[in-house]
């Protein structure tokens, strides 16, 4: 294992290319291949990374709950900013280190089916992702492939499309992207079409076609008005209405009534999973990744907003490799609040979403979430509530 302990190691990995070593990373000799097939057909892993974290030292006399290394998913977004502060401040690492036991290891993504087949397949141990992958492995494992840990972010998501296109009515013959199929995206476009009446799908009678695309590409495609639309995430869906003309058609946390939520707006945007296996075995791992995870929430919620957009774009150049026009960033955050509380309350609503776009299947989300460790952390910290599984607010 190369690298000095606490420094994180990064390769970039994207939905269907190839990784993009940036300075002061290190260029990794396996790539994640993935092919999510959703609905019936579970889910196929063409190919993983070696698998370092350690399980057989730490379970060889029961000496130790510790990983030797966790491996991290998360994508260069704004929603991610968490993954992203506590990646570039050192906070995760420093958490996982202390002791001198767990060394940190990250791979961006951008996406979350991706992720989570990285994660089924061995290759990461924890992910920054979108609920609706997360709901949708859990089900199709039986509840068997993660567990969900804490919260990230919560909002932060548009459908943002060409100037005219001033209703529903009016997407009737378009063509939108989403990051992802079955990403959290995805499922949200799919199910607000449906809910709207439209049909959609990549037949010639569809309604509206749905083009799950790279989201750089989106950003292009739509600039060269051969794209109508995008349901996306931020930086995204701000990059399309700064930079390229978009139109903000439906801002997502205006579909949240605050029913299953603990106020009105919210919406789980991004959710901390680890593999179920990976938990079991190393629960101390676990609990000091929620630590730095939580330092993290702390930094961003104590930051003064001056400073915040710089550290969170020198974040995205390190991880995405490229930095945002401060506009853009100022824009992002502007939609998105970032949050412990998973919002467990939504899995239901968003489970049944999949289930009626045809992108998973019913199942059962008990054991879905375990944030017994996360609770115990905020408590330590002395100044966050307590997180309540049920999605109600707080215990």
């Amino acid at each position: 294992m190369s690298g000095q302990r606490g420094e994180p190691q990064t390769v970039r990995i994207t939905a269907g290319g190839t990784d993009r070593p940036r300075q002061r990373r290190v260029r990794v000799l396996a790539a994640v291949a993935a092919v999510v097939l959703l609905g019936g057909a579970g889910v196929t892993v063409a190919a993983a990374l070696g698998n370092g974290n350690g399980d057989d030292v730490a379970g060889a006399a029961g000496e130790s709950a510790a990983a030797e290394e966790l491996r991290l998913g998360y994508f260069g977004n704004v929603t991610h900013a968490p993954a992203l502060i506590g990646v570039q401040e050192g906070l995760i690492a420093e958490a996982l280190d202390e002791g001198g036991r767990t060394q940190l290891r990250t791979e961006v993504f951008n996406a979350g089916p991706s992720a989570i087949e990285a994660l089924n397949a061995g290759a990461i141990d924890a992910a920054y992702l979108g609920p609706s992958p997360a709901i949708n492995s859990f089900a199709q494992s039986k509840g068997e492939a993660l567990v969900v840990i804490a919260g990230a972010a919560s909002g932060g998501a548009q459908l943002v499309v060409q100037p005219g296109l001033d209703g529903a009515a009016d997407l009737a013959g378009t063509v939108l992207a989403t990051p992802q199929l079955g990403g959290t995206q995805d499922v949200a476009l799919r199910s607000y079409l449906r809910d709207q009446g439209l049909s959609f799908g990549a037949t010639s009678d569809a309604e509206v076609s749905i083009n799950p695309t790279e989201n750089a590409q989106t950003l292009q495609l739509f600039a060269d008005d051969r794209l109508d639309g995008a349901w996306l995430p931020e930086p995204w869906a701000s990059r399309l209405v700064l930079e390229a003309g978009a139109e903000v058609l439906v801002d997502e946390a205006e579909l949240w009534d605050g029913e299953l939520t603990p106020d009105p707006g919210q919406f789980p945007t991004t959710i901390l999973v680890v593999n179920r296996d990976f938990a079991d075995a190393h629960p101390d791992t676990v609990e000091a990744l929620l630590r730095g995870h939580v330092e993290a929430l702390d930094w961003l919620e104590k930051t003064p907003a001056a400073e915040r957009p710089g550290a969170i774009n020198e974040a995205l150049e390190q991880s995405a490799g490229a930095p945002l026009p401060e506009d853009v960033i100022e824009r992002s955050l502007e939609h998105i609040e970032f949050t412990a509380d998973p919002l467990a309350g939504t899995y239901t609503k968003l489970l049944q979403d999949g289930v009626d776009v045809g992108l998973t299947q019913s199942a059962d989300l008990t054991g879905l979430t375990d944030l017994e460790a996360l609770n115990r952390v905020l408590a330590e910290k002395g100044d966050r509530d307590q997180v309540d599984s049920s999605g109600s607010g707080t215990e």
